[in-house]
C-alpha cells in the first residue's frame, strides 16, 4: 500500500504541474503518514532534509556550477567550436559534427549539459541554418550530444550518484565515464553523418593546417582543465571537491586572460550559480527525505524480492531496470531519480555480482536519455528554446538519435570492460 500511495501521489502531483521537488517532498509526507502522526511525519521529514547537506562531497556541486556557468561566459565555448570546425568539419554532414564534438568537449569541461546546449546551441545553430541545414536536425543533434557532457567527467551526477551509493570512490567513477561518454558521442555522429549524407548537406572546407594548429592553441588552455581536475584526482593531489575549487579558480583565471568576462557579468554568473545551486539543493534534500522514507517503509525490499522473483539472470534483471529507468526518466529529473533509485536498484545488482561503477553508468546513461523526453526533459526544452522551435517540429529528427543513445546503452550494458577497462587501468578497481 505504501508503495502505491508513494507512486501514485507523485504521478498526480506531477500531472497537475506541481514542481518536482514539492511534488517529491509531498508524496514522501503522504507515505510517511501511514507509519506517524502528522506532526512527527513534518519534523522526521524536515530533519532528514536538512541532514543529508551534512556532506563535504556535495561541496563541489555548486563549485563545479560555478565553474561551468563561468564557462559558458568565458569564450570558451567558441573556441571549442573553431576546433572542432578545424578536426571534424570536413567530413560529410560537418557542422553536425562540429556540434556534437564542440558540445562534448564543453559538456566535459563545464560538466553541465544544459549549458552545453544553451552555449553550443545559441552559436551552432545559427551557423548552420545559415549552410543550409534544417533546424529542427540541428536542434535535435545539440539536445542529444549535450547530455555526454553528463557521462564525460567531471561530472555533478556522478558524485551524486558516489553520495548515493554511500561512497563509491568519485576517481574510479570519473574514469569509468570517458569511453561510454565517446560512445555515446560517436554513435550519434553516425546517424548524423548518415542523415547529413542522405540529405546532401554541405560540408566546411579544411582551414588548413596553419589555421587548425592556431585553434588548438586558442582552445588548449580550455581542454587543459580537464587535464588539472583529472589529473589531480587520480594521482590523489586533491579530491572531487578540492578539485572543484580548482576548477573555479582556474576557469575565472582563464576568463579574465580570454578578455570576456567583466564584474558585472561576473556578478550575473554569481547570481546565476546561486539560482540554479537552490534547486539542485532543494532536490537533493527532498529527493533524500523520500529515499529515507522508502527504506523505512521497506519499499526498496519489496521492489527487490518482486524483481528476483522474475529472474536470478543478472543481464535480464540490468534489462528490466534499464526500462524501469527509462520510464523513470520521462517523468523524473536526473537528481531525484539518482538519489532515490540508487538505493533500491544497486543491492540488486551488487548482489547477483555486477559492479557497483558499471551499474552507476549504466544509470546515467538511462537518465541522460530522459534528459531528451517530454514531459520533464530539461534538455529537450532548452534546446528547443534557444532555437525557438517547439517540441512537435524537433521530435522527427529526435527519434533516430533517441533510439541510437537506447543502442549505445544496450551495448554498455552487455560488455561492461566498456566501463571498467580505464579504473582496472589506473587500478581503481
Amino acid at each position: 500500500m505504501t508503495t502505491l500511495t508513494l507512486l501514485l501521489s507523485f504521478l498526480i502531483l506531477l500531472f497537475i504541474r506541481v514542481p518536482v521537488g514539492y511534488s517529491i517532498g509531498l508524496s514522501t509526507f503522504f507515505t510517511l503518514l501511514f507509519s506517524l502522526p502528522p506532526l512527527p511525519s513534518v519534523i522526521t521529514i524536515a530533519q532528514r532534509m536538512a541532514t543529508s547537506m551534512d556532506s563535504f562531497a556535495l561541496l563541489a556541486i555548486p563549485l563545479f556550477i560555478l565553474a561551468g556557468q563561468i564557462m559558458n561566459q568565458g569564450g570558451i565555448a567558441k573556441r571549442l567550436v573553431e576546433l572542432a570546425k578545424g578536426i571534424v568539419g570536413p567530413l560529410p554532414g560537418g557542422l553536425a559534427f562540429v556540434n556534437i564534438v564542440s558540445c562534448m568537449l564543453f559538456g566535459a569541461i563545464s560538466g553541465s549539459a544544459a549549458a552545453a546546449a544553451s552555449a553550443i546551441g545559441g552559436f551552432m545553430t545559427p551557423v548552420m541554418v545559415k549552410e543550409g541545414y534544417d533546424k529542427s536536425f540541428s536542434t535535435a543533434v545539440n539536445i542529444t550530444s549535450s547530455t555526454t557532457g553528463l557521462i564525460i567527467p567531471p561530472s555533478n551526477i556522478l558524485i551524486l550518484y558516489s553520495l548515493a551509493s554511500g561512497g563509491i570512490s568519485i576517481s574510479a567513477l570519473f574514469l569509468a565515464g570517458y569511453i561510454p561518454g565517446i560512445l555515446v558521442g560517436l554513435s550519434l555522429m553516425i546517424v548524423a553523418g548518415t542523415y547529413c549524407y542522405l540529405k546532401k548537406y554541405p560540408t566546411i572546407p579544411f582551414i588548413g593546417f596553419r589555421k587548425l594548429f592556431k585553434s588548438l592553441i586558442d582552445a588548449l588552455p580550455s581542454l587543459f582543465l580537464l587535464v588539472v581536475v583529472m589529473g589531480g584526482i587520480i594521482t590523489g593531489i586533491f579530491t572531487a571537491t578540492e578539485a572543484s575549487a580548482v576548477a573555479v579558480l582556474y576557469a575565472l583565471v582563464l576568463a579574465i586572460f580570454y578578455k570576456e568576462i567583466s564584474f558585472t557579468i561576473l556578478f550575473e554568473v554569481l547570481l546565476s550559480t546561486v539560482k540554479v545551486t537552490a534547486i539542485v539543493l532543494f532536490l537533493i534534500m527532498t529527493s533524500m527525505a523520500m529515499s529515507w522514507v522508502m527504506s523505512f517503509e521497506n519499499i526498496p525490499q519489496e521492489i527487490s524480492t518482486t524483481l528476483l522473483n522474475l529472474s536470478d539472470n543478472p543481464i535480464i534483471i540490468l534489462l528490466l531496470i534499464n526500462l524501469i529507468l527509462l520510464f523513470v526518466g520521462v517523468f523524473m529529473d536526473m537528481t531525484p531519480a539518482v538519489l532515490i533509485f540508487t538505493p533500491i536498484f544497486l543491492p540488486i545488482t551488487t548482489d547477483l555480482g555486477i559492479d557497483p561503477i558499471h551499474f552507476g553508468i549504466i544509470m546515467i546513461v538511462n537518465l541522460c536519455i530522459g534528459l531528451c523526453t517530454p514531459p520533464v526533459g530539461s534538455i529537450l526544452f532548452i534546446g528547443c528554446s534557444v532555437s525557438n522551435l517547439s517540441i512537435q517540429q524537433v521530435s522527427r529528427p529526435l527519434i533516430p538519435l533517441f533510439f541510437t543513445m537506447i543502442l549505445a546503452l544496450w551495448i554498455l550494458t552487455m560488455f561492461p570492460e566498456i566501463t571498467l577497462w580505464l579504473p582496472r587501468m589506473f587500478e581503481l578497481l
